[in-house]
């Protein structure tokens, strides 16, 4: 069994102070930096909307292409990433799921390396990690949600929660960071 953690949008611009803010975006990157440690491969996604994009339509606008707001927070050991993912880069392209990247193909990336099982974190777990994560069952990916690593925008209030009961009944499998770090062991996360 070979496995990546899969960092989802862990960008200004959904951290506090940023233009579409999970109320603990910044709450999970000790955790997320702690958690990079124990993988072999660890790759990330980005918002990287263009200015014009219909997305605007139904949010704030946010991570805009190469815009402060699209950036990793400084606070993020990002220089452990190996390969980042961008989505939602056209004018009509939403891009919630990691999967509908368009630099490269995640689903290819991952088969190239014999990755079968996937570790998911970020934000924001009631939208794009909840989209990535159903996608990923889709495809056949074991799929886990750490639990302590995800941060929800919850327009409606348990819009987090529905999301992650949504994706176990899917077949997701919630973890926490320390079940991931102590019990899973490096072998089996490494592959």
């Amino acid at each position: 069994m070979k496995s990546a953690l899969i960092l989802i949008d862990v960008q200004k611009d959904f951290c506090p102070g940023g233009a579409l803010p999970a109320p603990d975006g910044f709450t999970i990157v000790p955790v997320i930096n702690q958690l990079m440690d124990q993988f072999k491969w660890v790759i990330a996604t980005k918002d990287w909307h263009p200015k014009g994009s219909i997305h605007f339509d139904k949010w704030p606008i946010h991570c805009v292409q190469y815009t402060e707001g699209a950036e990793f927070p400084i606070e993020l050991d990002f220089e452990k990433i190996n390969e980042i993912f961008l989505k939602g880069t056209g004018n009509l392209d939403d891009g919630y799921s990691a999967f509908d990247a368009t630099n490269i193909s995640l689903e290819k990336w991952l088969k190239e390396r014999q990755i079968d099982t996937l570790y998911f974190c970020g934000i924001a777990t009631d939208y794009c990690v909840l989209e990535s994560a159903k996608h990923a069952l889709r495809l056949g990916f074991n799929t886990y949600i750490i639990t302590d690593a995800i941060a929800a925008i919850n327009v409606q209030p348990d819009d987090g929660k529905n999301a992650l009961e949504n994706l176990q009944a899917k077949g997701a499998h919630l973890i926490s960071s320390k079940k991931v770090i102590t019990n899973l062991g490096l072998n089996l996360i490494n592959g």
